[in-house]
């Protein structure tokens, strides 16, 4: 049994080909590492405190730029680790809930791509703002550390791809991505007078890539590109037709039977990054329905 459950987990993270599964399942796996490798520093006296600022130095990101060149990668390192329970748990129910919404309309190559360079930039902007602002000029040895910013980026995106998509919230009700999003961003500028002020800084940036990445895309230009596969070079005579049996390979459109062209599929993707999900017809919101239950 426990090898099915970790072979689903396995398929599930790895293998499916959902971008949303491997971060979850990325950043739960190295929180869960982390905290075992803890017990046994906690459990021996003031080990467990000695242990998290081991994770705080080499792992976050410092806002000193004069330790950031020893300390380059953790301008990725510091999205997967947390500070606590509560922090990754949250982040995770949002990067799926965003998630899931998100590659209903976009590709998985986008989300990487909004994923991680919203994380990056939320590092940028956490630095600039401690090197900048003459508030933090007696903060030293300030670092930031979780995937927020990247999560942030995944969640103004998909705000601002469909900003009236309505999703349930408790005690709230029914509240459109757009509203959830300003708030949020609202909430980190007031958080910015904080103590985890560098956090939200990191937030910010990471909304900031969200919003202008999906403008970008809107205007057609879709700067994921970078991470697109180059197409293996075919040569073909120019007299060589398809036969019958390969014309039978290609989709075809069979509505009746529940069935959409790909290529209709496609287009239906590139008109919502140009123009957003509202301007589609009832009839392409109809094919996008049924494609999303195969």
């Amino acid at each position: 049994m426990n090898n099915n459950v970790f072979s689903d987990l396995k398929v599930k993270i790895f293998q499916s080909g959902d971008p949303s599964f491997f971060y979850i399942g990325i950043n739960t796996l190295i929180f869960v590492v982390v905290a075992l490798i803890n017990v046994p520093f906690f459990l021996s006296g003031n080990g467990g405190l000695i242990y998290d600022d081991f994770i705080r130095e080499y792992f976050a990101f410092p806002g000193n730029i004069l330790s950031q060149p020893l300390h380059f990668y953790t301008i990725l390192t510091y999205q997967f680790f947390h500070d606590g329970f509560f922090h990754v748990l949250f982040n995770m129910l949002w990067l799926y809930w965003m998630g899931r919404i998100f590659l209903d309309f976009l590709k998985p190559r986008q989300f990487h791509f909004v994923y991680l360079v919203g994380g990056l930039l939320g590092a940028v902007v956490f630095a600039g703002a401690f090197n900048i602002f003459p508030v933090f000029r007696e903060v030293s040895g300030a670092t930031v550390i979780g995937s927020s910013a990247a999560v942030m980026a995944i969640v103004v995106a998909t705000a601002t791809l469909v900003p009236n998509f309505s999703i349930n919230l408790l005690l709230f009700g029914e509240v459109k991505l757009k509203y959830l999003a300003l708030a949020y961003v609202v909430l980190d500028l007031i958080g910015s007078t904080s103590a985890n002020a560098g956090g939200s800084f990191a937030h910010l940036g990471g909304a900031l890539f969200g919003f202008v990445y999906i403008k970008s895309l809107q205007n057609g230009s879709d700067w994921s590109a970078i991470f697109k596969k180059k197409p293996k070079l075919k040569v073909v005579k120019k007299d060589q037709r398809p036969s019958r049996n390969e014309d039978s390979k290609r989709p075809s459109v069979r509505k009746n039977e529940g069935y959409v062209d790909q290529r209709e599929i496609d287009a239906i993707l590139d008109k919502i990054s140009r123009t957003g999900y509202d301007k589609l017809s009832k009839e392409e919101k109809e094919t996008l329905f049924k494609a999303s239950k195969h």
